[in-house]
Order: structure tokens, then sequence, then C-alpha cells
């Protein structure tokens, strides 16, 4: 035992870890102690000061006794730890291991099950919300949420429509076809839409859920002190995806790059990484949790995106960046599934992980938040609003000026010229391609260039419906992309 102790003292405190001088707070300690329970199960070790110097206990089987009664006396249901006395050199420690427990909710007696119930957030202990605790009651009981009907509720109050137009060409969407999807369940002689159905497909979702949206945020710097962008998503929990990416695109740039004839996009975000976050954001939430929507934050270095509900019991981040997973909405795992959102349970954070060794990216952070979970990614190269930061020359075409030169006899201009070579590297609004070209401001004859670049059809607006937008960038056509190749191949 005593080589697992000298490594548990290097270790530091957090999820499944705490040291404690003494049983002086012995309410303190059981907090502790009812958190593991609740959470991943976790190490108490009595007898270290907080400069990890091992003190020992001074009366080891009486406080052996002692923790074992209170344990007994303070706690419900019964949790049953491991209680071990270790000898290290002259000292003793007194050891707790709580396993994760399948009878959670624990909760201290004094407080009762309402307000005793706590659980393990990083390194501390808090009180565990309403919503936590009746999951893990209807848990304990066999009872899933997304599963459980909504009485109130009939086949006619799901968008039949979009579940025709997503799954209609997987299966037949017949009742059958709807119940073996757990989309609708009998209950008392009626087909009744599952809380998950509605969560999919409900056409009052947020009636029910108030929470189950997508917020999506733009701001400039790396902190959330000004935003310049935002958008709420309230589209069906499928469609989501395609509208979180399209958030995403819009402050991200694109180049193209050109092999056997054949152009293909390529993003200055990870977007294959960002897919699969958010998939796993949408189907891995706690919908029962009140105050918080997903959240997806870009920032100038990263992409934060949070997801409400803490890990279930016995799961911890580890687990999750090994592929272990616990799935807490099935019905909507299941749709997903369906729908080749997701490929297999479990793996898309580890998929994640992957990706970015792959790219060269910094390691994702997965962080427990209170309200939830937060997955950070990290960007390749900086994004600053409207500006081409120090970073992006190095992915600008490289012989660039012979192939300014050929382009200028093309379009008679040397500035049309750069900015076609600009643009090709990826879009850039007016203030981005100034600072590229080394121009104090923009300039008459650049908004003449850029005029004359779209009468040619060479390029266009991102935003065309709206010309003098201040989000408005510009981007080669395909026929600008065809004369750009077409020169750089001569």
């Amino acid at each position: 035992m005593t080589p697992r102790i000298e490594e548990l003292l290097k270790q530091p405190e957090g999820k499944t870890l705490e040291f404690k001088r003494d049983l002086s707070s012995p309410r303190n300690v059981l907090k502790t102690l009812v958190a593991f329970a609740n959470a991943a199960g976790g190490c108490l070790v009595v007898g270290v000061d907080d400069a990890r110097h091992v003190l020992g206990v001074a009366d080891p089987l009486g406080e052996e006794e002692r923790i074992c009664s209170l344990i007994v006396d303070a706690i419900s249901p019964r949790l049953m730890p491991n209680v071990e006395l270790v000898s290290m050199g002259e000292r003793t420690l007194l050891i707790v291991e709580v396993f994760p427990s399948s009878a959670c909710p624990h909760y201290l007696n004094s407080l009762g099950p309402e307000q005793g119930v706590y659980v393990r957030l990083g390194s501390s202990n808090r009180q565990a919300g309403a919503g936590w605790i009746a999951e893990r009651h209807h848990a304990a009981a066999g009872r899933v949420f997304d599963e459980q009907p909504v009485p109130e509720l009939g086949r006619d109050d799901l968008d039949l429509v979009a579940i025709e137009r997503l799954l209609g060409q997987q299966r037949t969407l017949d009742d059958q076809g709807l119940l073996t999807l757990k989309l609708l369940r009998p209950e008392q002689g009626r087909l009744i839409p599952t809380q998950g159905a509605v969560l999919l497909f409900g056409k009052a979702r947020e009636y029910y859920f108030p929470d189950a949206w997508v917020q999506c945020g733009r701001f400039r710097g790396t902190d959330k002190v000004e935003i310049f962008d935002q958008q709420d998503i309230h589209a069906h929990l499928p469609d989501a995806v395609e509208q979180i990416e399209l958030f995403l695109k819009k402050h991200a740039f694109k180049s193209a790059r050109f092999g056997a004839m054949q152009r293909e996009d390529v993003w200055s975000i990870p977007l294959a990484m960002l897919r699969e976050a958010i998939v796993n954001a949408l189907v891995h939430s706690d919908y029962a949790h009140r105050g918080t929507p997903i959240r997806v934050a870009f920032f100038d270095d990263r992409i934060d995106i949070e997801s409400p509900g803490l890990l279930l019991p016995g799961m911890t981040v580890e687990d999750m960046k090994s592929g272990v997973s616990r799935i807490r909405n099935p019905v909507i795992a299941r749709v997903f599934r369906e729908l080749h959102l997701i490929e297999q349970w479990g793996s898309g954070i580890k998929r994640i992980f992957a990706e970015a060794d792959r790219l060269g990216l910094p390691e994702p952070r997965i962080t427990e938040l209170a309200t939830g979970l937060q997955l950070r990614i990290f960007l390749a190269h900086p994004h600053v609003s409207g500006v081409l930061t120090e970073t992006e020359p190095s992915r600008l075409p490289k012989g660039r000026s012979r192939l300014e030169s050929r382009l200028e006899s093309r379009l008679e201009s040397s500035l049309a010229a750069k900015l076609v070579v600009l643009l090709g590297a990826q879009e850039a609004g007016k203030a981005a391609l100034a600072k590229a070209l080394g121009h104090k401001s923009v300039s008459g004859e650049l908004h003449k260039q850029i005029r004359n670049l779209l009468d040619r059809g060479v390029i266009e607006m991102t935003i065309p419906d709206k010309p003098q937008s201040r989000l408005q960038r510009y981007r080669l056509t395909e026929k600008g992309h065809q004369l750009l190749k077409e020169q750089a191949d001569e």
C-alpha cells in the first residue's frame, strides 16, 4: 500500500482525490465522501497538510472508529467505503476509499435529501441542483430522462414533416417506426411523444424545455468583454448542427486547394473537430438542467463549446478522453446515429483529440464548470476580426511576383492582380486587404479595383444582400479560382 500512497502524494487534488490534515471539521469530510460517491468515487487521505507534509493522525485506531461511525450515522443511503490505516515511516495515515455508487444520490442526513446532496466538481464539492437529483432518482428506478412520455402531447405535436425529411430515407415512419425510435411510446391506450422526441422535433420544444437552444457568439480578443456578432439557434437539434457550423464559417477564412483538376475548400478552423464537438454537446447535454443553453463562443485564439449538465456518476474527464462513454439521452443519440451524425457511441471525443494531434494543434481542454462541461478547441492561427494577422502571410501562394505579373496582363491592373492573389489564399474584408497590401487605409483605388473585379465576376461578396455590412468580405468565384490556376500553371 505504501508505494501507492507515495504516488498519491505527488498528485494534485481533483475530482477523485482530497487531502485532509485531520478530522477536526467532520462536516467537510462527510461532504467530500458524499460527493465522491455521487460522482466517480475517490480517495480521502487524512494526515497530510496543504504542503503535502505527512503529519499522520494522532490516534489511528480511534480516528478509524470515529470516521466509520460518522459515515454510518451521517450519510444516507448507507455508504460502504474501504477504510484503511497505512504506515509511512513512524507516522500513520487514514485512507478512506469511496467507490462510485449505484444507490446515489447520497446525502447528509442533517441537511436532508434535497439540500444535503453534493457532487464533485474539480477539487471542490458543490451542492447538487434539483434537476441532477431528479435525474439520479429516475436512473435508480430504471427510468431514462428522454424516454419518459409527455402525457399532454400527441403525435401531431411533433414536426412530422421534419422527421420525414431527415429520417424518411432511413426507415418507414409509421407509428411502428416512431415507436422503434422511441419517439413515441404507448401510455394508457394512446401513443405519446417522449421527452426525447419533443427535444428533437417538438413544435413547442422550448415551452417544455426553455433552455433547449444554442447561443453562438463571436468575441473580439480572447475574453467575453466585447461581442460583435451573435446568433440564437432554435432549429430542431439535428438541423442545429449545420446552422452552428455556418455561424463558425461566417467568421473563419476559406482558401482553395487544387488537385487532380478538382477544387477543395480549406477552412482556417478545424471543422471536423468542431462538428464532433457540436454533435457531442447536442447529444449529451442535460436538458433537464435549467438556466443555461448550449453555448458556442468563437474567440481570436480558440472556440469554446459549453453544454449544460455534469458528468454522469462514475465518469471522469480522463474517461471521456479515452473513449469511455455513458449515454445520457439514448433517444437523441439513436436519432443522431440514424442520421450518421455520430458513428459509434463514445468515439467522438477520442476522435477530436486524435484530429488535434494530426493537425499539430494544442491538445483540446475539457473543463467541468458549475453548470456543465466546456470543451476548448485551439486554433492554428489567430483570427482577428476583419484583419489578416501577422501569422497569415505564410499561407499565401509561392512565386507571388511572377504570378502577379501574369495576372496583371489579364486584369490590366497590378493592384487587381495583388487582390486576386490575396483572395486566392483566403477571403477578407477591405480593411484586411489594405493592411495585407501595406496600405495605411482603404484607398479610392482599392475601392475601384474591388468593384472592377466584382463586375468581371472574378470575386464575389460573402454577404451580397448587405453590400455595406461591416462584416462584408470578398472571395474568389469559380471563375476567379480558374483564372488563378491557369496563370499559376503557365
